[in-house]
């Protein structure tokens, strides 16, 4: 069973777990409803809070643990489990792939459970937590057509039933962040709509370099690490795959949900 599709999820602050006024809360539980009913063999996740200097997986034998990575929020959140099982043969073959492709250095962590980039928004994706899950790092000191190379060395994989979810936010400024937001900074709208016309174009070139071409770049995005899951996304859909906008909400004045979805094309049928 192939999966056509990839994914590029913004998964906003950790509260998505527990507060239900949050929009995207709704288009996370709608998700094998509206999105992607198709049940993958396994989920590969690529998340924001697994940064690294080398390529890294995490190979987990028994059920992933759920990492805590966030501070100071109610009791409630640090009890929340999602123990969906290790996939340490997916692990095997993301490595293979990404030697394949000229990724030297990859590198495993044995044990490392699943970030609240990834057990967060897949809590509510696939409440059952019965798929396999293995994690892959970004490299926040590298740049995005790094990424994107980075992607399509995983494109077989999807072939081999392989559920590609690449996990960030579109806009990722913590210090700019108002609970009291009546309305959305234009900083934030601007980058946001550059990159929604960027992705719906395909000018994934642009993509690749957006600190030089989307404006109020390095506002919207102080570190990469949020970003650099999109272009892991586009590459591993391909070149010509068809970007769109599945989900759309704001948050405190300047996070935007915005979330994609990259179809490639279907082969043309051979004619005998």
């Amino acid at each position: 069973m192939a999966v056509s599709d990839t994914f590029y999820i913004s998964h906003g602050s950790p509260t998505l777990s527990i507060d239900d006024t949050i929009e995207a809360r709704q288009f996370f539980q709608s998700w094998k409803q509206k999105v992607f009913p198709q049940k993958p063999k396994s989920i590969l996740c690529i998340s924001a809070h697994y940064d690294t200097s080398f390529p890294t997986l995490n190979v987990v034998s028994g059920p992933n643990d759920t990492i805590y990575d966030f501070y100071g929020f109610p009791s409630s959140m640090y009890k929340l489990k999602y123990p969906a099982p290790g996939a340490p043969a997916l692990a095997k073959r993301v490595k293979e792939a990404l030697v394949g492709a000229g990724f030297e250095r990859v590198e495993e962590e044995r044990g490392r459970g699943l970030d609240h980039g990834a057990w967060v928004p897949l809590m509510f994706m696939y409440p059952e937590a019965d798929i396999p899950v293995c994690q892959l790092s970004v490299q926040s000191r590298k740049n995005g057509t790094y990424h994107y190379n980075l992607g399509r060395a995983l494109a077989p994989l999807k072939d081999e039933g392989v559920l590609i979810v690449a996990s960030g936010s579109a806009t990722h400024n913590l210090r700019t962040l108002d609970r009291g937001a009546k309305s959305i900074a234009p900083w934030a709208l601007e980058f946001d709509n550059w990159l929604k016309d960027a992705l719906l174009q395909g000018r994934y070139e642009d993509v690749n370099e957006y600190e030089k071409k989307a404006p109020h770049a390095k506002m919207a995005h102080p570190s990469p690490d949020h970003l650099y899951p999109l272009h892991v996304a586009m590459g591993a859909a391909g070149g010509n795959a068809k970007a769109k906008l599945i989900h759309h909400s704001w948050d405190l004045g300047t996070m935007s949900y915005a979330s994609y979805q990259f179809t490639a094309p279907s082969p043309p049928h051979q004619s005998h």
